[in-house]
């Protein structure tokens, strides 16, 4: 149990709060003309993802999670449950797919995986910035259609559907940004 002091509030630090381990994903220190100094945070559920803000006095101790990262690789759905590999040990861990939120959207067999683990207990998942995905369907672009930007709906090999360009076709590999789901090139 790592105790930290608000002032040394980061981006990216796990928080253990009476509601849950929270993520700090923006602060600001506030010095006010009056009164004593505090911090304003944003913070991130890790189970749910829900983004709520918290205001700490600047002397107040705060208990920091220690979050254990593991390299892992995706290898098939159970059920409701996706099966990953640990990279290191080879041990397989089964994760709800409520857990994963968004992350499924992107998930293909034999992609890779970062497991976040609090005290053994799997509590996200991080992908990387993106992947390479195969377009399974999409309508065939119309020879003359030259429309600067325009878009069209584009149905991935694992189901989602993302906007694609106009001159991309069924079966192209495309790189998909996992962190807004937004098409970013060929691959």
């Amino acid at each position: 149990m790592a105790v930290v002091s608000s002032n040394d509030i980061k981006n990216g630090i796990t928080l253990k709060v009476e509601d849950g381990l929270f993520t700090v994903i923006e602060f600001q220190h506030v010095k006010p003309g009056k009164g004593g100094a505090f911090v304003r945070t944003k913070l991130r559920n890790a189970r749910t993802g829900a983004v709520i803000e918290r205001t700490y006095r600047s002397d107040e101790r705060l208990e920091q999670a220690i979050i254990d990262k593991r390299d892992t690789q995706y290898l098939y759905r159970d059920g409701d449950d996706y099966i990953f590999m640990d990279q290191s040990t080879f041990d397989q861990v089964s994760m709800p797919s409520k857990s994963l939120g968004s992350a499924a959207n992107f998930l293909k067999e034999t992609g890779k995986a970062m497991l976040m683990l609090h005290d053994e207990q799997i509590i996200g998942i991080e992908l990387p910035a993106s992947v390479e995905l195969v377009i399974a369907e999409t309508e065939p672009g119309i020879q003359g259609d030259r429309v600067s930007g325009a878009r069209k709906p584009a149905t991935l090999e694992t189901g989602f559907v993302i906007q694609v360009p106009l001159f991309i076709g069924p079966g192209e590999v495309v790189k998909v940004d996992t962190r807004t789901g937004d098409y970013i090139t060929r691959a």
